[in-house]
């Protein structure tokens, strides 16, 4: 079990999408829910707040019930499918660092009234999470040119809402965008906090096992390049962490993986399924 030092501050929820992603998408199976208590014990998780994150899941649509007799096994419904790939691409394929920009800006600009308030704070959380920062009031910028309708779409927001891509032109610099609408300082601690827990000869040793150090490890990441607006390395320091904290990610993920797996294989109970359930 982890010590209070390497205790996470992930909760369960982030946790459970790092084990589906990594031990679920793709395979067309279904795990019990007595396999996975199994596996969160490793990482200190209680029975109790596994089953619940569990049926949470369920509730929003992330997960679908398959009953095998005595046992009750969770899959991924297509709406999972579509979270977790989003998550998958974040880690494996668009990187840490932005070296390919092309010098394009998405821009979105709102002004929504006080009766949609809601609204209001759904689309800002949303934008953030998408990776735009707000440039100044009511306008919110990201690099590259990003797809916005599915933000969008369920808020109808309509003509509150314009959406536009652009290009810096003089006098504004795109370094000054870039200082203006998002925190360069805060992102390098988060990554620089990721190193001083994991870029260790012995990372984490209160850990159960690799498979334990495997989850969190892909949590921690998982969360970091989630909160990461991906901004253009040219307009950063050349000693961004990010650099060193994506090599620290592939080398120990590369390492943990195969005795992982084995751990993996003996511990869960996985049932075929035909297809996510939507």
């Amino acid at each position: 079990m982890l010590g209070d030092a390497d205790a996470l501050t992930a909760r369960p929820q982030s946790l459970m999408f790092s084990f589906l992603g990594v031990y679920v998408l793709g395979r067309g199976t279904a795990v019990y829910s007595g396999s996975v208590i199994d596996v969160f014990a490793r990482l200190g998780v209680t029975e109790e707040a596994v089953r619940s994150t569990l049926t949470r899941m369920v509730k929003r649509g992330l997960l679908a019930r398959h009953r095998q007799g005595r046992r009750m096994y969770f899959g991924l419904t297509e709406h999972a499918v579509e979270v977790l790939d989003d998550g998958r691409r974040r880690v494996w394929e668009t990187g840490a660092v932005n070296r390919d920009w092309d010098g394009a800006w998405t821009l979105v600009g709102f002004s929504i009234p006080d009766s949609l308030r809601s609204t209001r704070h759904d689309l800002r959380s949303q934008l953030i999470w998408a990776g735009f920062g707000l440039l100044q009031s009511g306008l919110w910028i990201a690099p590259g040119v990003k797809d916005v309708g599915g933000i969008l779409a369920p808020l109808e927001l309509g003509d509150h809402v314009t959406v536009m891509t652009a290009r810096a032109f003089k006098p504004t610099e795109s370094a000054d965008l870039v200082r203006k609408a998002f925190s360069t300082e805060r992102i390098a601690a988060r990554y620089r906090a990721f190193l001083d827990r994991w870029d260790t000869p012995n990372p984490l040793p209160s850990a159960a096992d690799d498979l334990a150090r495997q989850l969190l490890l892909h949590t921690d990441w998982l969360q970091l390049v989630r909160q990461d607006p991906h901004l253009p390395a040219e307009h950063l320091p050349a000693d961004w962490p990010a650099i060193r904290a994506e090599q620290v990610f592939h080398t120990l993920a590369r390492d943990y993986e195969p005795s992982a797996r084995v751990l993996a294989d003996t511990v869960l109970d996985e049932l075929a399924v035909t297809s996510p359930v939507s």
